[in-house]
């Protein structure tokens, strides 16, 4: 078996209603897919994860121009020997952002046709699932119009919660006054309701003012604070860490197995959040594991993209190993964006459902989807 052809898809949609992040206005979804077929008939789906204010053309012309003369012609079930030819090949002017997210792309859409090969799920390729169901948590909570919007971020947990979420990661990072009026209203209106927050706020401190914001959180109990300075901040990452009683997350916007490498020999996180569409793919998301294992540092993936990385995600937290072993360890949780994107529930034949507070683990062989070609031909932008 070799490969034949590698195919991009770049899909956008424009939002009704654009929201914000603490970074910017989100005002269109894309996404950058990935097709590898192969001369047998078997044919694998990747993503190469777009960041909120990224263009999926760089990712794009990564694979094109770098990768995909690289890898005409190759035995797609060697996932890790290509997966460090494309990393070597692009040392120079790689190593982080949309070039990894290429390398990434192509690695998920590897790893599909292995297990297709194989007839298996990719988390039988990984060693096996610790778990066959995932709580997931909605991250939700972005801007529609910016500062003072506390009571319709109240009602929108309460929404949450109706819907049957009990675990919710707010964004922050609008101002810290702001944002702890922000967790004030919400924490106001579930009272009583058993509810699990964290709080995101996309790198917008420095130190201090993370530290302040942390100090003013402290009683929230809160699960993890995610990102509270900019990701290149190793030092204040540890500063954090060691003067907060929550979990310091981060790690949405690092790559590959050197990069967690600093962070974890620096004593930065207590919860390491790669994105499968971006770290490296499923070979870099084993590497990065088995690190964190090593220096007691949990795993929680980061995922934002479309139903592809949903369905990559999925196979990838069914086969972490708990970090903490006990009786009762606490499991790593699925990050199910509520924000409008309909390369999620349009892209595949059956798209994730929550049932009962909790998401079944596909049993089918690869990522165990079907893709919808008509939604990539509604929304694709390439020619490609």
């Amino acid at each position: 078996m070799h490969i034949t052809d590698i195919k991009i898809h770049i899909v956008k949609s424009p939002l009704d209603e654009p929201f914000a992040f603490s970074q910017g206005w989100v005002h269109t979804r894309s996404a950058t897919l990935v097709e590898v077929r192969t001369n047998t008939g078997l044919t694998g789906w990747g993503e190469a994860f777009v960041q909120g204010l990224e263009a999926p053309e760089i990712a794009a012309a990564a694979i094109t121009h770098a990768f995909a003369p690289l890898l005409q012609g190759e035995n797609p079930l060697d996932t890790e020997r290509l997966w460090f030819d494309m990393y070597n090949r692009s040392r120079d002017f790689g190593r982080k952002g949309a070039v990894m997210a290429a390398i990434s792309g192509i690695d998920i859409a590897l790893w599909d046709i292995a297990g297709q090969f194989y007839n298996v799920p990719i988390y039988q390729l990984l060693g096996g699932a610790f778990r066959t169901s995932l709580q997931p948590y909605a991250t939700g909570f972005y801007r529609l119009s910016g500062q003072g919007e506390q009571d319709r971020l109240a009602e929108e947990a309460l929404r949450h919660f109706d819907n049957g979420f009990s675990l919710m990661k707010v964004k922050l990072g609008f101002g810290v006054s702001d944002d702890i009026a922000v967790m004030k209203a919400i924490t106001n209106a579930l009272g009583s309701r058993e509810v699990g927050l964290m709080v995101d706020a996309n790198h917008a401190y420095g130190r201090q003012e993370a530290l302040y914001l942390g100090e003013a959180l402290s009683d929230y109990d809160l699960r993890w604070y995610e990102e509270p300075v900019v990701p290149e901040d190793i030092e204040s990452y540890v500063a954090l860490r060691s003067r907060l009683p929550m979990a310091i997350a981060g790690g949405e916007n690092e790559h590959g197995l050197y990069g967690f490498r600093s962070l974890f020999a620096a004593g930065a996180l207590d919860i390491a959040q790669p994105d499968i569409g971006s770290c490296g793919g499923f070979t870099a998301a084993r590497h990065i594991m088995n690190l964190a294992m090593s220096f007691g540092v949990e795993v929680n993936p980061h995922v934002w993209g479309s139903a592809v990385a949903q369905a990559a995600s999925v196979q990838w937290l069914a086969a972490i190993p708990n970090c903490h072993h006990s009786l009762y360890p606490r499991q790593p949780v699925l990050e199910y964006d509520q924000s409008s994107h309909p390369f999620r529930r349009e892209l595949t034949t059956a798209p994730l459902e929550m049932r009962e507070g909790h998401i079944a683990v596909p049993d089918k062989a690869g990522l165990g989807i079907d893709i919808r070609h008509d939604t990539i031909a509604k929304y694709k932008t390439n020619e490609e």
